[in-house]
């Protein structure tokens, strides 16, 4: 009786490991995946394949899925450049001498003029620009 039931306690175990497994190990890579190197820290380009910016961050949902792009616009290498949110849709790629190429249908001077924002390192969020600016002093 012993043996019996600890023989159907091992099968229970065995049959509902997988189960307990499922949907957080997976056992191949989904097909027509990118990697984030292709997206973060690559540049943007208009239409005319004119530099508009760079993706300076991924931002993702609770979900995981992919919520919107930061792209820094302007500035001198990494100075003085403007971080503006995109819609995830507007970043097209495509690909250009075998290598990934991203693509918006706008121009840099749109992405200069539009809100732009800045990561608070305190809440660990991007938040608009204005709102985090600190008061100016008015000189004598």
């Amino acid at each position: 009786m012993l043996k019996a039931l600890s023989l159907a306690a091992a099968m229970w175990i065995a049959l509902s490991a997988p189960s307990f497994a499922q949907g957080r190990i997976l056992t191949s890579v989904p097909q027509g995946v990118m990697t984030v190197t292709d997206w973060y820290k690559q540049t943007v380009y208009d239409a005319n394949d004119k530099k508009v910016g760079t993706i300076a961050d991924v931002l993702l949902d609770k979900d995981g899925k992919i919520a919107a792009l930061i792209v820094a616009v302007g500035g001198f290498v990494g100075l003085g450049a403007k971080d503006v949110a995109v819609s995830p849709t507007a970043v097209k790629m495509t690909t250009k001498n075998d290598k990934p190429h991203l693509v918006m249908d706008t121009t840099k001077d749109e992405l200069t003029n539009a809100p732009g924002y800045r990561f608070d390192r305190t809440t660990r969020a991007w938040v608009p620009a204005e709102a985090t600016r600190p008061p100016t002093k008015k000189k004598a």
